[in-house]
């Protein structure tokens, strides 16, 4: 039996095979000025009729965005032209109030996707439908809206939620706190804005999906989530694209403020197409007796960057990140996470699961980061790495930085490769190749997989399953 190579085992060739790779017209997309400017960014304002304090702050995050470098680390990001991405896309005019609504090539797409059924069968609590820059559908059920939870699309809170928009939006993620950041902050458009009022559970699932459609496309959408004290919510996101021969862009920012005894669970399932770059920040502020989850599961881009943060700024705070990677060819998932501990007796847990295949290459980067002031904290990290050929790699970078005496700290990073020895055991008990090796991965992410949300929309699931099993085409 000979070393697994790239093309020893087609059961695997599914990770990189795309399944929503279909465009639709794009007419609005075709419209669309190219290149970053202060025109540009005043246009985006003056379209969304914004007050001057939110144009104001896009024009700092455009002149840091001018000013700051880089990333010098990381993956490799010289290929982004930003003189070529659309940075703006409208392709409705108004937000539609039932898919029937909606146009038809844009309804078709998510059609495709499910997302209708989902709501169909109560599967969600509420739904949000972004298409290029900005949400095109959103529903809350009534029940939540009585209960004074508020679900919008980001740009229609800040007209109707003035006040607590402004109170904590730039408050997690500062304009100037990273090059993409800036940028973001100067053309942002879209996202989900979320409000749990206090001790308010929404027991099902909030969701949003996000479809780039526009070739050379920039999706930033930007999502702000306030959690109330003992409050809870569960947050979902998906994310498709068409594949096209050049580039796009998605660089979103997430907020989320988790306040006294709050909870707040934040899954994203990323499947975006292998011609995008994904460099996102997302950050959480977890306060005392409050619980921060992030699950994250990266299969598609061509480029990830992605590291969840939680700060836990109070006592007995939690925050936990579970994240699930694949690389095929072509691929850097470069993603990691970072927990901060400001305050006595925390805790924090990363568990990380990669696989690569054909090539491809994942890399955990992370922080944990125990500061004076923090005794008692708790935190452990587990890296495991599957390479299933010989040409596909895997990195760890770990960073801790410990301030306090009495803590207790743990990390473990393991690197393995699919052995002859299994493969051997499983086939002499039946099994094809094929077969053996579906079982191999299956049985090394299901600690992760199995806490991924498996009952919500029909088409995340299938794509979870599919890329699990690695039959995808």
């Amino acid at each position: 039996m000979t070393l697994p190579t790239e093309t020893a085992h087609p059961e695997l060739e599914g990770l990189g095979t795309y399944e929503f790779g279909w465009a639709d017209s794009d007419a609005a997309g075709a419209a669309a000025k190219r290149g970053l400017s202060e025109a540009v960014v005043r246009d985006i304002s003056e379209k969304k009729n914004e007050p001057e304090w939110m144009l104001k702050l896009r024009l700092k995050g455009l002149k840091l965005f001018g000013k700051k470098p880089m990333p010098s680390w990381g993956s490799d990001l010289s290929g982004i032209d930003f003189d070529n991405i659309k940075y703006f896309v409208r392709s409705t005019e108004k937000q539609a109030a039932s898919w029937e609504d909606l146009p038809e090539d844009i309804k078709n797409t998510y059609d495709k996707l499910g997302i209708p059924e989902a709501e169909k069968q109560r599967l969600v609590a509420g739904v949000a439908a972004q298409y290029e820059s900005e949400v095109v559908y959103h529903q809350i059920r009534e029940d939540l809206e009585e209960q004074g939870v508020i679900f919008l699309d980001t740009d229609t809170a800040l007209k109707e939620h003035p006040e607590l928009f402004k109170e904590y939006f730039g408050t997690v993620i500062p304009v100037g706190d990273n090059k993409f950041a800036s940028l973001n902050t100067a053309v942002w458009s879209g996202g989900s804005f979320i409000y749990v009022p206090k001790g308010v559970h929404v027991d099902i699932p909030l969701q949003a999906y996000f479809r780039i459609n526009t070739e050379n496309m920039g999706q930033f959408e930007r999502t702000l989530i306030i959690v109330d004290e003992d409050a809870y919510v569960h947050y979902v996101e998906g994310c498709t694209a068409p594949i096209y021969s050049s580039d796009s862009l998605h660089s979103a920012v997430v907020e989320i403020i988790v306040k006294k005894g709050g909870r707040c669970r934040y899954t994203t399932i990323q499947n975006w197409s292998n011609n995008v770059y994904n460099l996102v920040t997302k950050r959480a502020v977890a306060y005392e007796g409050a619980t921060m989850e992030w699950v994250d599961g990266n299969i598609g881009s061509k480029v990830t960057m992605k590291y969840p943060a939680v700060y836990l700024m109070g006592e007995h705070a939690k925050g936990e990140t579970l994240s699930i990677a694949f690389a095929g060819e072509g691929q850097h998932q470069d993603a990691g996470a970072k927990m901060v501990h400001m305050a006595p007796n925390t805790s924090s847990n990363i568990v990380s699961k990669s696989v690569a295949r054909g090539g491809g290459r994942t890399s955990y980067r992370g922080l944990i980061e125990i500061g004076e002031g923090a005794p008692g904290a708790k935190s452990n990290v587990l890296c495991d790495a599957l390479l299933v050929d010989t040409i596909s790699r895997s990195d760890t970078y770990p960073y801790v930085d410990v301030r306090e005496d009495d803590v207790s700290m743990g990390h473990e990073a393991t690197v393995s490769k699919v052995s002859e020895d299994q493969l051997f055991y499983l086939m002499s008990r039946g099994l094809t190749e094929f077969e053996a090796m579906a079982m191999i991965v299956r049985g090394f992410v299901e600690p992760i997989a199995k806490e991924l949300p498996m009952e919500y929309a029909l088409e995340l699931n299938r794509l979870i399953e599919l890329q699990m099993e690695g039959s995808v085409g």
